[in-house]
């Protein structure tokens, strides 16, 4: 993605992710944001267009950011970072971002989201194995707690995103210090996983892409100029 359509886009949604969100955050914890935005539509049918991309910035404090287009085919395949932006804390939206939040019944499906938050914590599990960047800990935590936003989400169609007000919150915050050997935070995933795969046999939820569609088709019209 080029700095033209970052520059052109408007913000619609940004919110607060990471430790300070989830409430384990500590005195060196960073601020971690997520944003999505709408770029013009008439950019789309210029010459040499190229479909933006995910873009990450760090200039005291990081930042992802999609543009709508793009933040919309990853969240029907239910990809739990862009989950979590529909979910997580809001530092600022528009009527478009209110709109968006409350997309997220017609936009996740529970054999994707099984699917996707499965592989996801699978790739943590493979970090923390591998002692990934020094951090095995931030890895651990990070597993586990995908597993039981999905056992969460089959469940009620959501997730408490603050997790240290869970009843698993203090287990997140004693794998983020580092408290748990790696064959304990493997029995810990494997009880979470069976519990995902007995909550997703019990989920009656239908996504409605129809729903969606007519949302971007209506964004696309509204930022034609």
């Amino acid at each position: 993605m080029t700095e033209t359509y970052i520059s052109a886009g408007h913000t619609i949604l940004k919110v607060l992710v990471g430790s300070h969100a989830h409430g384990l955050a500590g005195p060196n914890s960073d601020r971690d944001y997520r944003r999505v935005y709408v770029m013009s539509t008439a950019d789309m049918f210029r010459l040499g267009f190229k479909p933006p991309g995910t873009r990450w910035t760090q200039s005291g404090e990081d930042e992802t950011a999609w543009e709508i287009g793009p933040f919309l085919s990853l969240a029907v395949q239910c990809h739990p970072l862009v989950i979590e932006t529909l979910i997580a804390p809001v530092t600022s939206l528009d009527r478009w971002g209110t709109e968006l939040r409350d997309l997220l019944p017609a936009i996740w499906h529970p054999q994707r989201a099984y699917e996707a938050f499965i592989g996801y914590g699978l790739n943590q599990r493979t970090k923390l194995l591998e002692k990934k960047d020094g951090r095995p800990a931030k890895y651990a935590a990070t597993y586990i707690r995908i597993l039981y936003h999905l056992c969460e989400l089959l469940d009620t169609g959501t997730f408490t995103f603050r997790i240290a007000d869970t009843a698993i919150g203090k287990t997140i915050a004693a794998l983020k210090d580092g408290m748990f050997r790696p064959g304990e935070v493997i029995d810990l995933a494997e009880h979470w996983t069976e519990e995902a795969t007995r909550r997703l046999a019990q989920c009656r939820h239908q996504s409605d892409p129809v729903a969606v569609d007519e949302f971007l088709i209506r964004i696309r019209k509204a930022f034609l100029d």
